[in-house]
């Protein structure tokens, strides 16, 4: 892990005060308080993080702040100015960057610019140095002609915040910018963010990812709408001393032994971290295995630095309700044949046009295992998962799925197939009981199955609270739960789960890789594309894809391997991806140390909608 950015300016001067700040929205028959009782200042010339769970109240305090949202009560100001009366001042000096930016997929990148440039009002003597500028610092500059719906989703991203920054702005809002993008765009990003805020600009941003609060210089905590931790990020660090811990000795089953230390009430937290599980404790003392011996006769421990993160699970985890997915899906006391060859991939193409988008690519995937696909954004991987889902017909080459042959039988294929796509695509207008029922008929379960799963799903994925709650005005958690229950509803033999926690916060993100866990425990295999470096740890076996081919395949600690060297004997599998992506490319962005370490998810411009058929 980077440290932060830099030293903490000894500059006080206030770019944003807020005080008493709250927020009520009405959300059906509910009234819902977003935010209640915010008092914050941020200071000028610093990357400050807003970081909490779903449903925390960071995009509504970010909208209020750029004076897109009125406040029901309390005062803010950005740069002595109040959004509310002073809205086109604000406007004039504030740069907005919501989750999903604005961006004409029909323009081409310079159109794009230039309408941005017309918005903000930039005199045309300023726009070809400006545009000059923001080309070279995002990488574009040979991409000025292409489409914007032709752009990967990094390029989008950096082409969204390219549109942010045309006007120059003084305080620079991000919500989310680095959910979408790979290990090595999320990189250019913030090497971006460190050059706007060297050269004077405020930033605040939204993130689910710690490695990027870890980052900043100060963060804010929301949880619940309300400010429940402010400062600097490794300020209460000191208070997990004694705390931390890395557990090796697993062998090849270091994914069972995080679920075995999930499960033990002295442990706060337990997560895959290359070859170990690393553990946080409830108190500063090692953890106890000897229930584990008989299982796991060789782990040994050793005490690690506490990170950001910890202290994030530590405060909030007594605060969430938790959900424990992994209950829904408890291990088959039947032993699984994990030999049998369940998706066979044979020199499979795909074109588009005079575009070839997969190119003659090969492997194999075993029942009960943890398949990941890893790649850069526009690698392919889409398109590949849609062809394995019986979604889209390959224009050459052999896929069989539980030995069906997809490019005679796809519809007998997807019965035995569940799908989770990337972005939500349940029906937002219709409520969670409503997408239960429908997926339901779709999958054609008869009406005493359909009402056993139905109860299912509401009971064991804790949605019976919003079983009559629009889909679309559940919080982004709430919606990955229900979309992954129908996904479930007929109990598939293979799982395919298209960037399954992308944007959701660590907690989350943990119960669904329980839930994973116990699926692939069951029998079921899974096949999970990611961004996130970290959770490729928890595969069996990945492939990582660049430009429509195969770069590597193995275990994870096969593919490290590759990355090692005398000055890096200990690789991550991020730098074994972006190793893999400088050879082919002979890009320095691989060597860079600026950004942050992880990876996120995100879309590419074949996706699909969830299509249950």
């Amino acid at each position: 892990m980077t440290a932060v950015l830099h030293s903490i300016p000894k500059n006080t001067a206030v770019a944003v005060a807020a005080t008493g700040l709250g927020k009520h929205f009405t959300v059906g028959q509910r009234q819902i308080a977003a935010l209640e009782g915010i008092t914050l200042n941020i200071r000028v010339g610093v990357v400050s993080a807003l970081i909490g769970p779903d449903g925390a109240g960071k995009t509504t305090l970010l909208r209020l702040i750029a004076g897109l949202l009125a406040p029901d009560h309390g005062t803010i100001s950005g740069f002595g100015l109040d959004p509310m009366t002073q809205t086109d001042a604000v406007h004039a000096i504030t740069g907005y960057m919501p989750q999903r930016f604005g961006l004409y997929e029909d323009l081409t990148v310079q159109e794009n610019l230039d309408l941005y440039a017309d918005l903000h009002g930039v005199p045309t003597r300023l726009r070809s140095e400006r545009f000059h500028e923001l080309l070279e610092m995002t990488k574009l500059s040979a991409f000025q002609d292409r489409l914007a719906g032709k752009l990967s989703g990094g390029m989008k991203q950096k082409l969204g915040l390219a549109c942010t920054l045309v006007a120059r702005p003084r305080l620079l809002l991000l919500d989310e910018p680095t959910v979408g993008v790979d290990p090595v765009s999320r990189r250019e990003l913030w090497l971006i963010i460190e050059r706007m805020v060297a050269s004077g600009t405020t930033v605040l941003m939204s993130t689910a990812y710690l490695d990027e609060a870890e980052r900043c210089h100060e963060i804010f905590m929301l949880h619940a709408g309300q400010m429940i931790r402010q400062g600097a990020p490794d300020a209460e660090l000191s208070l997990l001393a004694g705390r931390c811990y890395e557990i090796h000795g697993a062998e090849n089953f270091t994914r069972r032994l995080q679920s075995r230390l999930a499960e033990q009430a002295n442990i706060v937290d337990a997560v895959i971290q290359v070859d170990a599980v690393r553990v946080v404790t409830a108190q500063p003392q090692p953890p106890t295995l000897d229930d584990l011996a008989a299982e796991f006769p060789s782990l040994t421990v050793t005490s690690v630095r506490p990170r950001f993160e910890d202290g994030f699970i530590v405060r909030l985890k007594p605060l969430v309700e938790q959900v424990n997915l992994g209950r829904a899906l408890s291990p088959s006391t039947q032993a699984v044949d994990r030999e049998g060859t369940v998706i066979e991939v044979h020199e499979v193409e795909r074109w588009f046009g005079d575009f070839q988008a997969v190119k003659r690519i090969s492997f194999d995937v075993k029942r009960g295992e943890v398949f990941g696909l890893l790649g850069a954004n526009g690698a392919g991987k889409t398109t590949t998962f849609r062809m394995l889902c019986g979604l889209l017909p390959p224009s050459g080459g052999q896929l069989r799925v539980t030995g069906i042959d997809l490019r005679s039988a796809a519809a007998k294929a997807r019965r035995r197939i569940g799908y989770m796509s990337q972005k939500f695509s349940l029906y937002g207008a219709l409520s969670v009981r409503q997408n239960l029922e429908f997926f339901a008929s779709a999958y054609r379960l008869d009406r005493g199955q359909r009402r056993v799963r139905l109860d299912w799903a509401l009971d064991e994925f804790q949605l019976a609270a919003y079983a009559e709650s629009s889909s679309g005005d559940l919080p982004l958690g709430h919606k990955q739960r229900l979309a992954l229950a129908c996904a479930l509803l007929h109990e598939p033999e293979i799982l395919f789960l298209d960037e399954p926690t992308s944007g959701v916060d660590p907690l989350m993100r943990r119960a669904f890789w329980s839930a994973i866990n116990a699926l692939a425990e069951q029998g079921v295999t899974v096949l999970v594309t990611t961004h996130f470096m970290e959770e490729a740890e928890y595969c069996d076996r990945l492939v990582i894809m660049a430009a429509g081919s195969l770069l590597a395949a193995g275990r994870p600690k096969e593919i490290r391997a590759q990355a090692r060297s005398p000055d890096r004997p200990n690789p991550t599998l991020e730098d074994a991806f972006i190793q893999l992506l400088h050879n082919i490319a002979g890009s320095d962005v691989g060597a860079s140390q600026a950004g942050p370490k992880g990876g996120l998810q995100g879309r590419s411009p074949q996706q699909s909608e969830q299509t249950p058929s």
